[in-house]
């Protein structure tokens, strides 16, 4: 089994942006974490960061029949992107929408994810945690 993470914009600045939200964990630190559970899950794990929202559709789009599911964090193009919307709603590749902080209990703009309705699931709320609970929802729907 063959799974894609894609982090969007910002998230790699993860580690020294608002460390009260995000903690003080890097991307690269999640990265290996998820390419580790992976392992451990027999899967194997690609990782993807992109600041360009065009950048992430062709990632999205050239995904398709290479790998079996994806796992995003699209930061802030999650409440603006029509485009990744559609690059996942195209490819009908599963998708499990990723967030380390509550969108929900943030500012009002957060809380509208344009990309979750063609998402099979989304998780929210458990900082790095979030992506190893992701990957882990995501392999038993593809099972």
């Amino acid at each position: 089994m063959k799974i894609l993470l894609i982090n969007g914009a910002n998230l790699n600045m993860l580690g020294q942006r608002e460390p009260e939200k995000y903690g003080h964990t890097t991307l690269k630190d999640i990265e290996t974490q998820v390419i580790e559970k992976g392992k451990e899950l027999d899967c194997i794990v690609d990782t993807y960061q992109s600041n360009h929202e065009g950048d992430i559709v062709d990632k999205i789009q050239q995904a398709k029949g290479t790998y079996d599911g994806i796992l995003i964090n699209a930061g802030g193009y999650t409440h603006t992107s029509v485009v990744i919307r559609d690059a996942i709603a195209a490819t009908n590749i599963p998708t499990v929408e990723i967030h380390m902080t509550n969108i929900h209990s943030r500012e009002e703009f957060r809380h509208t994810s344009l990309i979750s309705g063609v998402c099979i699931g989304q998780v929210v709320g458990f900082k790095e945690l979030s992506y190893i609970f992701a990957l882990e929802g995501l392999i038993n729907y593809l099972k």
